[in-house]
């Protein structure tokens, strides 16, 4: 299997590797201009100190970065750079930075002027703690009022910002070792960044509730600084643990966890089941237990639509679902027993229905007015009316961010569902893999306030299909690693593959009914176009392990437990050969794995970037 980037990531282009800076015990990434993995004594304490600009549709600027200087010392660094972020029209935002690290900690100051005033939703710093090792674990709260309060990081995840008017937080990352992060230059609030599958509860600049966007007043230096401070109680003989990422060998164990595997999807948009349907063999190929098809009245949707979909149900020989954005211009009562009558006149009738308010697909962020909305409860009971005999789910058909906002009342659902997508907030290969760590809080939560609910995900894919948080999904014609991007080139790579594994085995133990991961054709699909790393009309990669994942839904499945989840995820599939190991590589390098925990005589392996594999064990 080749390391060409094309074929691991859809792209020629590699990301740069950060710079390490070492002071003493106390380590950090440089990447553009911005601190990665912040350790101490080889632990996690921060896993990002950035200062970021967002445009008025939330996108994040990247800025030009000039005049960069890097004094790197026995026992201290020093960095100094200029930035630059180019706005609307002749708008330009200048920010000039200053990094000091010694072995106790660093300060990371900033100071931004616009000549012409610069318009903004954020402008300043964001602070990521990790949140494995955090989550629910004692935190110190320090206001801008001076009060000192002790609390916990969010365990279930938070809906709304567990931290308010903050100046500063103190955590423990080791026994013995208390990181306190200083905030100075504005008011900072933190928010439960697991909400999007982000691995991080995040601390931002400038209060939610105050307006948005705004304008940075022309002339008008707006400085702001961040510092951390390490104090370290243990004895002086402790060893300093080296600063960087192990390259051991991954170890697997077997894991007490165990259960059924999920369903597995597809989705398909209107203006896909063309396509669709002339990959009519790929379809019958893969054997999906369910095909999710979206309906959107809003968008001109019709019963055109729902013609083509019952063309592509006459074709599926598993389960049919139909997504409803109801667009709530009328009553539920109306609308419902229109789309009802549609579906008769186009002869399609799915096995199951997922419903929600067309304006539920926005957010409403903290401080912002709900939308005009009929009550949910009216919603269910014109679904349940209208379209009788058929399974009725809610939740959201966006994030589940959305749902956790807005709980849905499920008495009378039949299912529960929502989506996540891995470049909301960043979309560099280490940030997307990161959100794997924040699905299982994610289930957690939905298990939390749903119970045992049949519950579903999906579609969630790479490339982001809808944007709640602005005006649209961002274009990327360059197919560049982009955040809230519509299209991704991962997507078309090994990435994907790996990433789509990897996802199934952190959901596992919440006993998902149906997992739906991609569409069959088009940007999010699984076959392939011109120009991408597999031929044209075969399968991509990502296609590839949907095909699997579709053979063994409904198996029973074994939890293995890696010694780096970071780096290599597996779990085990009861087969008529016996349990059969699937693997996934999360990084760009080769990965050697001992497995002999599993089956003593197992050899070990040895898996190309981003290989998927499966290894049986007799």
């Amino acid at each position: 299997m080749t390391d060409d980037p094309f074929l691991l990531f859809g792209t020629r282009e590699v990301e740069q590797p950060p710079v390490r800076l070492t002071a003493g015990r106390l380590s950090a990434d440089l990447l553009d201009g911005n601190l990665r993995t912040i350790r101490y004594d080889g632990v996690e304490v921060l896993r990002a100190l950035a200062y970021l600009v967002r445009d008025r549709d939330w996108g994040t600027y990247s800025p030009t970065i000039t005049d960069l200087s890097i004094d790197q010392r026995a026992d201290a660094f020093d960095v100094r750079y200029t930035a630059q972020c180019k706005g609307a029209g002749s708008e330009t935002l200048r920010i000039a930075v200053h990094i000091e690290g010694r072995g106790d900690g660093l300060v990371y100051r900033a100071e931004a002027v616009s000549p012409e005033g610069f318009e903004t939703n954020r402008c300043g710093f964001c602070v990521l703690h990790p949140i494995l090792g955090l989550a629910g674990a004692p935190v110190t709260v320090e206001h801008v009022d001076g009060q000192v309060v002790g609390t916990h990081f969010p365990d279930v995840i938070e809906p709304w910002q567990p931290f308010k008017n903050m100046r500063a937080i103190t955590h423990r990352p080791l026994p013995g070792v208390a990181a306190e992060c200083r905030l100075e230059g504005d008011v900072f609030e933190m928010e439960d960044q697991r909400n999007w599958s982000d691995a991080s509860y995040k601390t931002y600049v400038r209060p939610l509730a105050l307006p948005w966007p705004y304008r940075i007043p022309a002339g008008s230096p707006q400085r702001q600084s961040v510092s951390l401070r390490i104090s370290d109680s243990r004895t002086a003989s402790t060893e300093a643990a080296a600063p960087g990422d192990s390259a051991d060998p991954v170890t697997l164990a077997w894991g007490e966890a165990e259960g059924i595997l999920p369903a597995i999807g597809l989705v398909m948009a209107p203006e896909e089941v063309r396509a669709s349907l002339d990959a009519a063999e790929h379809l019958a190929a893969l054997k999906p237990q369910e095909l999710i098809v979206s309906f959107d009245p809003g968008a001109g949707h019709g019963v055109e639509a729902l013609r083509d979909f019952a063309s592509l149900a006459a074709l599926h020989k598993g389960r049919t679902l139909l997504e409803i954005a109801l667009p709530c211009l009328s009553t539920p009562e109306a609308e419902t027993r229109a789309i009802a009558a549609q579906m008769a006149e186009a002869g399609f009738r799915p096995d199951a229905i997922l419903i929600s308010p067309s304006v539920d697909r926005q957010s409403t962020p903290p401080g912002s007015a709900w939308p005009a909305c009929p009550p949910l409860d009216e919603v269910y009971a014109a679904a349940h009316a209208a379209f009788a005999g058929i399974r009725i789910g809610g939740g959201m058909l966006s994030y589940f961010t959305e749902l956790n906002r807005k709980r849905v009342p499920a008495e009378n659902l039949a299912f529960i569902s929502h989506c996540t997508c891995p470049i909301v907030h960043a979309a560099d290969d280490l940030s997307v893999m990161q959100t794997l760590e924040a699905l299982p809080f994610i289930t957690r939560s939905v298990r939390a306030i749903y119970g045992d609910k049949p519950y579903r995900i999906g579609p969630s894919t790479i490339p982001m299909r809808q944007n709640p948080y602005g005006s649209r999904t961002m274009p990327n014609p360059g197919l560049k690693r982009m955040a809230m991007a519509d299209r991704d080139p991962r997507h078309t790579g090994r990435f994907a593959a790996a990433f789509a594994l990897a996802y199934l085995q952190s959901v596992l133990e919440a006993g998902l009914e149906c997992l739906t991961l991609s569409a069959l054709t088009g940007p999010f699909g699984v076959i392939a176009g011109r120009d991408e790393p597999a031929a044209e009309g075969t399968l991509r990669p990502l296609g590839e392990t949907v095909a699997q994942l579709c053979h063994h839904a409904g198996k029973p499945w074994r939890a293995c437990i890696s010694s780096d989840p970071t780096r290599l995820r597996a779990f085990a599939v009861e087969t008529a050969d016996g349990w059969q190991v699937l693997l996934a590589n999360l990084t760009a390098g080769r990965l050697d794995v001992s497995p002999e925990a599993l089956a003593p005589d197992m050899r070990k392996l040895n898996l190309a970037p981003y290989e998927v594999a499966a290894v049986t064990l007799r």
